[in-house]
């Protein structure tokens, strides 16, 4: 099989990680320990963000799309701190080089749409459509808030990728909890918001959710038994991508949305590429290959 797709990773620039060494407050990065608003101090590897390690740990990989990680709650600080982060972020994915292409990310404060639309077509390269904090869609309000800018991606036929967003801290919970608990919570909320009320609002956008979206699909039975109308209806241009998740989250998403808005995502370093979900050679190529290219290209007439 040629190589695959995967659409979620994270890998920091150098630049990146010189702008978190930088601050004084959360997020910042105190040597490879990370210091978030949400969280307890996470060790960072740095092997995890050695480009070449990462080329040599995905050898098969025709594409590798990185991403801000929203967790960090970068999108969300004064725009005077956040600049410096997103100027490093775009920069420094840029400079990858092959095979890493990565997402981009904007203020949610005072988001910059000229900005945005320079970063997605001035012709650099390297980056392929905007990464959202699953945050700014926890309701169908919130996906209103947000349409201007989705609208932007959409005018100019990029991609949205909607990832897990800062978490509230909480006290006296162990260190997987945001990423087990919070996180699949926000994914699930944003799926249902845009169910809710995207397509209407963004007839043509492509947009994919990490991590199965929570696995919020699989629970169209208790959405048909609560919602009126209460029907799920496949929505060929909403994507749902698989990290963290093996044979059976995959074959679960499966049964509810079908084959084609499966796609691959690993979340690397922190989960493994599903590079066998035991489903036959066409569903592998569906996910690794035909899928995320439709996801990042679309099928436009």
């Amino acid at each position: 099989m040629q190589g695959y797709l995967d659409v979620h990773q994270h890998l920091w620039p150098a630049a990146f990680v010189a702008e978190l060494r930088r601050r004084a407050q959360p997020p910042y990065l105190r040597g490879w320990t990370l210091h978030t608003e949400g969280e307890a101090p996470y060790p960072v590897s740095a092997a995890d963000h050695d480009p070449q390690r990462r080329r040599d740990l995905d050898p098969h990989a025709e594409r590798v799309l990185v991403s801000i990680s929203s967790p960090l709650g970068i999108e969300y600080l004064p725009p005077e701190q956040a600049e410096p982060l997103l100027q490093a972020w775009h920069e420094g994915v840029r400079a990858l080089g092959a095979p890493f292409a990565g997402w981009a990310a904007v203020s949610h404060v005072e988001p910059d749409l000229d900005r945005l639309k320079t970063l997605l077509t001035d012709g650099e390269g390297g980056l392929v459509g905007l990464q959202v904090p699953a945050t700014a869609l926890a309701t169908p309000a919130e996906l209103e808030r947000l349409a201007p800018v989705l609208r932007r991606c959409e005018e100019l036929d990029r991609p949205v990728l909607v990832h897990p967003g800062p978490v509230t801290p909480t006290a006296s919970v162990p260190p997987w909890w945001p990423a087990v608990v919070d996180y699949p919570a926000q994914l699930q909320a944003a799926w249902w918001s845009w169910h809710q009320a995207g397509r209407a609002l963004l007839p043509e956008l492509r947009i994919c959710f990490v991590a199965g979206a929570g696995l919020a699909p699989v629970h169209h039975e208790r959405y048909a038994a609560r919602a009126t109308p209460g029907r799920l209806v496949v929505d060929r241009d909403a994507f749902v991508e698989t990290s963290s998740y093996g044979r059976h989250g995959v074959d679960a998403l499966i049964r509810a949305l079908g084959i084609d808005v499966i796609v691959l995502g690993s979340d690397r370093p922190y989960a493994e590429p599903l590079h066998d979900p035991h489903l036959g050679d066409a569903a592998q190529r569906a996910i690794r290959i035909d899928n995320p290219t439709r996801l990042l290209r679309g099928e436009r007439p």
